[in-house]
């Protein structure tokens, strides 16, 4: 039997996909940077390998799995090219495992990992599901009938997809280093359409999902009262969100989420459609919604002392908003402080001013260096454009974190999609 070998098995995608090999039975193993990420918490206790990466990792008889972010040049890729070895990129794989399934690709600019999770969540409650979700977690169920998956637009990925359904939460131009224009990003939607085989829920008060055509019928949900499933009556505590949800202009039944903000009632709506289509148990469907506890890194809290510190992977103007939403919604009567670090320049320089729009938000904004990536490690623009179109915000470096200290009572959210999470353990130190 084969080994199954990841060249970058700590990137979301790539150890998602290794845990549910792994839960399947294959022989799994990877390689990867020294670098701690919190998506090797998981692997490490699959007891799932994991390499430092060199060629000698590379043997006979080994199928090779390779994250997008290698290239061919890559001297474990060499070496399996060497060794004649077949060479699979991440989202090909994907795309022949989940034919042995009903599949279900979530996608969209935002929201896709939380759906995602939300997604597996109910529908493990009603049938055998394995899942696949952005945030570094896999799940290979046994006997599994559904299969629910993380779809990234970024680079054309999802079009290496063709899933029976297709839930799309939203369009919005994001990734300008690769995509021109809204356009742009609304055409590989588009494209994506196409290929799916059963039906797509869409968010139907979006401007460019409205317009989006399909071989299969195109349910829309959302608040306007032309969607096929509606949320109505919201009813937002400190404790949660309730609402109903009406099918057609016919009402169908009451709903209670643990979570806070319109994008998480969007979201559950989205389940709600996908699971009333394939005719699950609506009783279950209320149960699994209601004992939802979140994926990784998004809303992620910690109580310390006075303080509640949020790790969340907002790193896009409109996600900032929804954060930041959220929290208002689950602590109003707190001060709310936003720690954010920038990821990639070319989205920094496209979205400067959105950036600043959606910080103004919160009480006080504190900023990180721009995070760079393997793409691009540096631009023109410095994190003093962005602090400049923000009243009172200020830089926050690694090792001076203890200002965070003097906000007694109230609500910090660290924010990003670079490595943000060692702002936070810094002052977690200086916290104990």
């Amino acid at each position: 039997m084969t080994i199954y070998h990841f060249v970058g098995i700590k990137g979301s995608g790539m150890s998602a996909l290794a845990q549910v090999l792994h839960d399947m039975k294959f022989e799994v193993q990877g390689s990867d940077v020294e670098k701690h990420f919190f998506t090797q918490v998981a692997l490490e206790q699959s007891g799932i390998k994991i390499l430092p990466f060199q060629k000698e990792n590379i043997k006979p008889g080994m199928t090779i799995i390779a994250g997008n972010a290698f290239p061919d040049t890559h001297e474990e890729i060499q070496e399996a090219m060497k060794l004649g070895l077949p060479i699979v990129r991440y989202h090909r794989f994907l795309g022949d495992f989940m034919q042995n399934f009903t599949s279900i690709a979530i996608t969209g600019a935002h929201g896709k990992t939380s759906t995602t999770g939300l997604l597996a969540h109910v529908m493990e409650g009603a049938n055998p599901t394995s899942f696949l979700i952005g945030d570094g977690t896999g799940k290979g169920q046994e006997g599994a009938e559904y299969f629910v998956f993380e779809a990234c637009e970024y680079r054309r990925h999802f079009l290496s997809y063709f899933p029976d359904y297709a839930i799309m939460t939203n369009i919005d131009f994001d990734h300008p280093d690769y995509f021109a224009n809204i356009e742009d990003v609304f055409s590989a939607f588009q494209e994506m359409a196409i290929q799916v085989k059963k039906g797509i829920f869409a968010y139907g008060d979006d401007e460019q999902l409205q317009k989006i055509q399909a071989k299969v019928p195109v349910l829309f949900y959302g608040f306007e009262e032309e969607n096929d499933y509606q949320a109505k009556n919201l009813v937002k505590t400190t404790d949660g969100t309730s609402f109903d949800v009406f099918i057609r202009n016919t009402f169908y039944d009451s709903f209670t989420i643990p979570t806070f903000g319109d994008h998480s009632v969007l979201n559950s709506l989205a389940v709600i459609a996908l699971c009333h289509y394939e005719e699950i148990d609506v009783s279950i469907v209320k149960e699994q919604l209601s004992t939802f506890q979140g994926v990784k890194r998004r809303f992620s809290e910690k109580r310390i002392g006075s303080q509640i510190l949020i790790d969340d992977y907002a790193h896009h103007p409109t996600e900032i908003k929804a954060t930041i939403e959220a929290a208002k919604q689950k602590y109003p009567d707190r001060e709310l402080i936003t720690v954010f670090q920038p990821h990639t320049f070319t989205r920094t320089q496209a979205f400067l001013e959105d950036f600043a729009e959606s910080l103004r938000k919160a009480d006080k904004a504190y900023l990180c260096e721009i995070f760079g990536s393997a793409r691009e490690n540096h631009g023109k623009l410095s994190i003093k454009d962005l602090q400049g179109k923000i009243e009172g915000a200020e830089i926050l470096t690694e090792d001076n974190t203890s200002v965070l200290k003097t906000y007694d009572n109230s609500v910090i959210i660290f924010m990003g999609a670079g490595d943000i999470q060692k702002f936070q353990e810094s002052y977690e130190k200086q916290l104990s």
